[in-house]
């Protein structure tokens, strides 16, 4: 069920008057919510339901095992395996066996080995980094007691962020659930902002540029010119930010009329200066998890800077494997993993001299925007293309295919926008939000409605899917 349908829609509505009848009974109310959150899940299908349970299951069983047991290492090890080898089962198994059977080839040696992989059931990733975060937060003592397994299923479940996040810690959102949402503290005008917002980046922008654009450069990338394959690049620079930005912004203000808060996933990134930069304003909620959870576990940086380096290296590794098993996954985290090195390497060597006062002028910083932007969208060519040989087609055709001026007005304009709404000024929403909230509710409403129609109209006829819902 798309965030962006008839049916969700009506779904959504039902789930908002059920939840909010309840919510004087804490306990229904919470059991709405789980109720509702399986249903979601199981009209996409329905078999994948007991996974969702066992998965959180696994969270809770060892959590309660970390609290209470004196050896609470061997049960936080025992329940992070049980979810990474789910996870590794559903995703990695057929990408393991395939390449030890081409390694084996290399070596001379016959594996008569096929197997097929099986269904990868959606949103299996973030079911297992919420219950990694589970028995994470218990081990490091962020939670104050285990919670109950409702919660536990409430918590990996929440159908808002179910699908494809923003991931929630559980130190963050557990709070939550202790006590009812107050129907009195409801940011009405900030949730419909979000959704229309989020609609808008999502319907006109994304999917427009993947119809009508990207798809058919990455596709048949001899087919375009240089100047539609620079174009195309950028385009699905545009794409996948603003479907990725687009559903969060939906899921957050989902969650917000249901009387839950979730932390914003996305900040301007295009508008970052440095690699850090970048990844602490591009999908917030995962580069916390994996700064919190496995680059501080491998060393993080208090151990020098070579051990800092190969931590660095090996979370981004490890972040692109999780995105996909494939290698042009693999690549596209090596290359982040090697801009955040060359990075930290180059603020240590300036930062040493004491002379560094011209990396904060604004030529500086026009320059360090271009640049990283441009080594970002070289690595989104491997993070879309179907694999290497597929990425290195697109890159090719920049050399070898005619440049020309003839390009679609329309997809100038999604791309503009894409890229170009990042650097609207954060005030300018806070006082859109304001305005807003001046407004009678029936008018808030009214205006909702139009901007729903809007959107339908200038969106395509062709609707495409979620990109993060592969992950």
């Amino acid at each position: 069920m798309l965030f962006p349908t008839v049916e969700f829609a009506l779904f959504f509505l039902f789930s908002l008057l059920v939840s909010w009848s309840t919510v004087r009974q804490h306990v229904l109310h919470k059991t709405v919510l789980l109720v509702l959150s399986y249903v979601f899940y199981g009209l996409w299908n329905w078999h994948f339901l007991p996974l969702l349970f066992i998965i959180s299951l696994y969270g809770w069983i060892a959590s309660l095992g970390i609290a209470s047991s004196r050896r609470p290492r061997v049960w936080l090890v025992l329940g992070i395996s049980a979810c990474l080898l789910t996870l590794a089962w559903y995703k990695y198994l057929l990408f393991f066996v395939q390449n030890l059977v081409n390694l084996a080839a290399l070596l001379d040696v016959q594996i008569g080995l096929e197997m097929e992989s099986p269904m990868l059931p959606l949103g299996i990733s973030f079911m297992t980094f919420h219950s990694i975060s589970l028995m994470m937060d218990v081990a490091r003592g962020k939670l104050r007691e285990v919670p109950s397994l409702p919660d536990v299923l409430l918590y990996v479940a929440f159908f808002p962020q179910l699908i494809a996040g923003p991931i929630l810690r559980a130190s963050q959102f557990m709070p939550q659930l202790y006590t009812p949402p107050n129907p009195n503290r409801i940011e009405t005008s900030r949730a419909l902002m979000l959704i229309a917002v989020g609609l808008f980046k999502k319907v006109v922008i994304a999917n427009s540029l993947a119809t009508l654009l990207v798809d058919d450069v990455f596709t048949h990338p001899a087919g375009s010119s240089a100047s539609q394959t620079l174009l195309g690049i950028y385009g699905y620079a545009a794409q996948i930010y603003c479907d990725f930005s687009g559903y969060t912004d939906i899921a957050i203000g989902c969650a917000l009329l249901l009387g839950y808060r979730f932390p914003d996933n996305f900040n301007n990134p295009y508008r970052s200066a440095t690699p850090q930069e970048f990844w602490r304003r591009w999908h917030i909620s995962l580069s916390i998890w994996l700064r919190e959870y496995l680059f501080i576990p491998l060393g993080g940086s208090r151990e020098g800077q070579v051990r800092t380096l190969i931590s660095l290296m090996l979370t981004m590794l490890l972040g692109g494997l999780w995105h996909g098993a494939a290698w042009n996954f693999i690549i596209w985290g090596a290359w982040h993993g090697l801009l955040l090195c060359i990075h930290r390497v180059w603020d240590d060597y300036w930062s040493a001299r004491n002379d560094d006062a011209w990396r904060y002028s604004k030529t500086w910083l026009i320059c360090s925007r271009l640049l990283l932007f441009h080594a970002v969208c070289l690595s989104w060519i491997f993070f879309r293309a179907t694999d290497f040989d597929s990425a290195l087609a697109v890159i090719n055709q920049l050399f070898v295919g005619a440049w020309s001026a003839d390009l679609p007005l329309g997809m100038l304009i999604c791309v503009g926008l894409g890229i170009g709404m990042q650097y609207i000024p954060e005030r300018f929403f806070l006082r859109l939000q304001y305005q807003a909230m001046q407004i009678p509710v029936w008018a808030l409403g009214a205006l909702f409605a139009l901007a729903l129609m809007v959107i339908e109209i200038l969106g395509p006829s062709a609707p495409a899917p979620f990109i993060y819902f592969q992950f």
